[in-house]
């Protein structure tokens, strides 16, 4: 490969990869399927997640010798898209956007099942903020960390989450004992057109008859309201620059404004229904047919394996549904820690957006998203509250560096879709064992709040506490990521999504 402009060696790309144009590579393969990577010359995309999609792309193989037993041979990998913030997962690489036809494929969703984003406006300023950040840390340390969060739920009203997502949950009610974060519930919490799937379908809850009855009534849970570990966060940002201002007044941003934004997931819920299908998966393949080498077990629409893709489906939907609850709780405990410090404050939904998911389609192609959001366009978004505009699309940078709000063009490159944050630059195991001084500086400036209190007397006195406290933020700080910036760039320069507002952040808080 050959470039106009020498590039610094951290940036060199694969030599299996193909430069098209200054936004976009391809990976040339075997089995002669399409796979392109969204990544301008200054994106840097690492050796092993193409060795991972290398690998990934052999599941064509295992496809054929199914189609060979099932009679199902139109089964295939149609498509596969990168997205910028690429990097190695647990078998299929984050940032992967993969389209069958005629098969599912579990773990080109994941453990997470519908990981994503949710971001509201609110009516406080920055300044208004600022000077209470010391108040702040301590008050959300005790709503996420603290037993503070209070969310009491019913057995009905986890049934409803499951089945009907959170519009099921709403009309269920709020329940007798509505205090906690339920105070800071509003009308149009879950207004139509600003959830990306607001319902997955199910036809029962049963693989989690477990959860929904373990309430004994109501009582307060202990899973809903938890951000997670890894890279979930929710955070306190404000909009610093203004890309595209009509866009941006339409969907209620101005400069200095503070926006909530929550990054989590299904948690334990995601990690059982992917658990369950692939174990499903297993007991529904041929005889006689040897699993595959790279562990991929795909799900084929034969009679034969009906009944477990219909549980698997089902768990799988349950889990979606509970992730847009977890992050609506997320949202209402950052309300409820800044109505308390800060004084009543209006909260608006701009979007909640999927990024490890699955959509099926009348035609048999399914779109398997890991690590990646929609971004649709016009087309997509039609009859809603975004069709003049494009769908949002939400990509965070790392804890500390700014995060991007963009409109969605539905570029069918991409299969409409668009990375879901900047991507990791260093592996977490090599990220631990990087030095402190940088660390050291980055807490001097930025507000990151724990389960654990860096500045109890009594915590620092325990060496072996903060050296593992300090390891975990090491993975998860800004110089492990790549930059944002770059990325967001080559989304704009591939026409897939236009930059609308930028936002910095204030404070994070992290599991």
């Amino acid at each position: 490969m050959t470039t106009s402009k020498r590039r610094p060696a951290a940036f060199q790309q694969d030599p299996r990869l193909v430069r098209t144009d200054d936004s976009w590579l391809h990976l040339p393969n075997r089995w002669g399927i399409p796979v392109d990577v969204c990544a301008g010359t200054d994106v840097p995309i690492e050796s092993s997640a193409i060795d991972e999609i290398l690998t990934v792309l052999a599941t064509a193989d295992t496809l054929e010798r199914l189609g060979a037993v099932t009679g199902h041979t139109e089964a295939a990998i149609s498509r596969v898209v990168l997205t910028p913030d690429l990097h190695r997962g647990a078998g299929i690489p984050i940032g992967t956007v993969l389209q069958t036809r005629g098969a599912l494929l579990p773990q080109a969703v994941g453990n997470d099942i519908n990981c994503g984003m949710r971001l509201e406006t609110t009516s406080l300023t920055a300044d208004q903020v600022r000077p209470r950040l010391d108040a702040l840390e301590r008050r959300l340390r005790h709503l996420f960390f603290e037993g503070g969060r209070r969310i009491a739920l019913s057995g009905l009203q986890r049934e409803a989450l499951l089945r009907d997502g959170l519009p099921g949950l709403l009309d269920a009610g709020a329940p007798e004992r509505a205090d906690g974060v339920w105070s800071a519930l509003r009308p149009g919490d879950a207004r139509p057109g600003r959830i990306h799937g607001s319902r997955y379908p199910t036809t029962n809850a049963d693989a989690f008859r477990d959860w929904i009855n373990s309430a004994g009534g109501t009582s307060y849970d202990s899973i809903i309201g938890s951000v997670g570990g890894g890279n979930h966060f929710a955070e306190l940002q404000y909009v610093s620059a203004v890309h595209d201002r009509q866009a941006a007044h339409s969907w209620g941003f101005s400069l200095g404004q503070v926006v909530l934004m929550v990054h989590s997931g299904s948690l334990s819920l995601g990690h059982q229904a992917n658990a369950s299908g692939l174990d499903q998966a297993r007991a529904a393949w041929p005889g006689g047919v040897p699993l595959p080498d790279n562990k991929i077990i795909p799900m084929m629409p034969d009679g034969r394996s009906a009944p477990a893709r219909r549980r698997y489906l089902d768990a799988f939907g349950n889990a979606a549904n509970f992730a847009v609850g977890n992050r609506f709780f997320l949202s209402l405990m950052l309300r409820a820690g800044l109505a308390a410090e800060c004084g009543e404050l209006a909260a608006d939904l701009v979007y909640d957006a999927p990024h490890n998911l699955l959509w099926q389609h009348d035609d048999g192609q399914v779109v398997h998203r890991k690590g990646a959001t929609p971004a649709g366009g016009y087309a997509e978004t039609a009859g809603g509250p975004y069709a003049m505009w494009g769908e949002p699309v939400i990509v965070p940078g790392s804890m500390g560096a700014a995060s991007y709000v963009l409109r969605g063009h539905g570029s069918p490159r991409t299969l409409a879709s668009a990375c879901h944050g900047a991507g990791r630059r260093v592996r977490r195991g090599a990220a631990a064992q990087a030095g402190d001084a940088e660390l050291d500086a980055f807490l001097r400036d930025f507000r990151v709040v724990t389960p654990l209190d860096h500045r109890d007397p009594a915590v620092t006195r325990r060496s072996d506490v903060m050296a593992a406290w300090r390891r975990d933020l090491k993975q998860e700080a800004p110089w492990m990521y790549k930059d944002i910036g770059p990325v967001v760039s080559s989304l704009r320069r591939a026409g897939v999504a236009e930059p609308v507002v930028e936002l910095q952040p204030l404070l994070t808080v992290k599991g």
